[in-house]
């Protein structure tokens, strides 16, 4: 059955609040078991939305839901399963949102507009101090479906399942302004059998992120992020492309990215963490990939060190004790990617001393260096890093590392630079214009290697 928002007293003039009338809507649905709550074009003014099982929220071409900027209207929130927030303090009540549902979606041709100028210009001065709500959140949800709107301008992270199984989110645009704070697109959290699909995204933060809580957050419970399909996305100006961690101490596992474009995204395929989250990064699986104008197409990195800049535990290029807290990266399947006007570096993996990055193979890639680029900068986030302008394919503290028919050009230095590894193979590399000042393949404190028909 279809329930009208306008019929409980909405009004689409874009000044008017419509939220009362909204959730009057969702619980006449709801007390009659389910049903679809129907946004009629119009722009309809609206705080935090709460749904309810077996509801969806259906918007209507021209229909607009937008925030009011206003903090009131955006209550605190502390949900059962997540336990503290941003400093401790519980986060803000998203736009749209809901915790232990089932069977609910947001569809339509409509949009979601977060209104996020307010909250980015006064996120500093605000009580508690930037707490943002974000655009749509659910937690410890079951079937969970996203089609077809459009969402822009969110306060902060856009999309952010948390604990959900079964989250489909398929044919949505997601628009921010490159410089908004921390404006992720979709970010699942500790959350299984999802899938993400023929999406358009482009923010001012990462454009996909997979995560699964950190050391800090006192969860009731730890749950791996796994089985995530990634396909058919157009990914532009974030931070990272599809992004997995920091956050990792639930574990990764069983991700696959295929068939999707970057254009100028800072990072590619963008793999982070550090010593303390713990947790095991594992079964990543990246294929069909064309990346234009990114600073690195790919990056491994277990020396991330946002919110850590100084702590030893990522300025220590030593090996530390290993213990529950030392995060583990395995079983990483890189192919059939093409990147063209990389800025800094064609590759970049950054594993532990005491935990090499293990059991990695780069296959079939062709990574061309901007010959007009004089930027330089670190590809990875990490003090321990290198600064590079148009750097080759760098590798550190790698186990297992395969590299076949992979061709890196107008690199400045080497093509292929390794150091500290064990059973490295390199097997029809090419330096396409090399560097005659130095030798194209250079390996350092290497063990068990083979390069073969470079």
């Amino acid at each position: 059955m279809m329930y009208d928002i306008t019929q409980f007293g909405a009004v689409g003039d874009g000044s008017t609040f419509a939220g009362s009338a909204i959730h009057s809507a969702i619980d006449a649905a709801a007390g009659a078991g389910g049903g679809t709550v129907v946004v009629p074009a119009g722009r309809f003014l609206t705080g935090s939305i709460t749904l309810k099982s077996n509801i969806t929220l259906h918007l209507e071409p021209g229909a607009v839901l937008l925030g009011t900027g206003n903090p009131d209207h955006f209550p605190l929130w502390r949900s059962k399963w997540e336990g503290t927030a941003v400093d401790g303090q519980p986060g803000r009540a998203p736009m749209i949102g809901g915790e232990g549902l089932r069977n609910i979606a947001i569809t339509g041709r409509g949009t979601i507009d977060g209104a996020g100028k307010w909250w980015w210009q006064n996120m500093k001065t605000m009580s508690p101090p930037n707490v943002r709500p974000t655009l749509i959140r659910f937690v410890d949800c079951y079937n969970v479906r996203i089609e077809g709107i459009t969402v822009t301008n969110s306060p902060s992270w856009t999309i952010t399942p948390l604990a959900c199984d079964n989250v489909t989110i398929t044919g949505i645009t997601v628009i921010n302004p490159p410089d908004s704070p921390n404006t992720d697109g979709i970010n699942p959290d500790s959350c299984r059998n999802v899938r993400i699909s023929d999406c358009h995204i482009d923010v001012g933060d990462d454009c996909i992120t997979i995560k699964s809580g950190k050391e800090t957050d006192n969860r009731q419970r730890y749950q791996a992020c796994e089985n995530i399909t990634i396909t058919n996305c157009t990914l532009l100006h974030g931070h990272g492309g599809v992004v997995i961690g920091s956050e990792i101490t639930g574990s990764v596992r069983n991700v696959v990215i295929s068939n999707c474009v970057f254009i100028g995204t800072d990072r590619g395929i963008r793999i982070k963490a550090r010593r303390g989250r713990g947790g095991v990064v594992e079964d990543i699986r990246a294929s069909n990939l064309i990346m234009d104008g990114v600073l690195c197409p790919i990056v491994v990195n277990l020396f991330y060190g946002c919110g850590a800049w100084g702590d030893k535990k990522v300025t220590e290029t030593g090996p530390m004790p290993v213990n529950e807290g030392t995060p583990q990266f395995r079983r990483f399947r890189f192919s059939n990617i093409t990147a063209r006007r990389v800025k800094f570096a064609a590759a970049y993996i950054l594993g532990l001393p005491e935990m090499f990055a293990q059991d990695m193979i780069i296959s079939d890639c062709s990574l061309h260096l901007d010959p007009d680029n004089t930027e330089s900068g670190t590809a990875a986030m990490a003090s321990v890093a290198k600064v590079q302008c148009r750097g080759g394919f760098t590798a550190q503290n790698v186990d297992q590392l395969i590299l076949r028919n992979v061709d890196v050009a107008h690199q400045v230095g080497p093509a292929f630079s390794i150091e500290n590894g064990r059973s490295i193979e390199l097997r029809g590399i090419t330096a396409r214009t090399p560097d005659e000042s130095v030798e194209p393949v250079e390996l350092r404190n290497i063990v068990d290697s083979s390069v073969i028909n470079t």
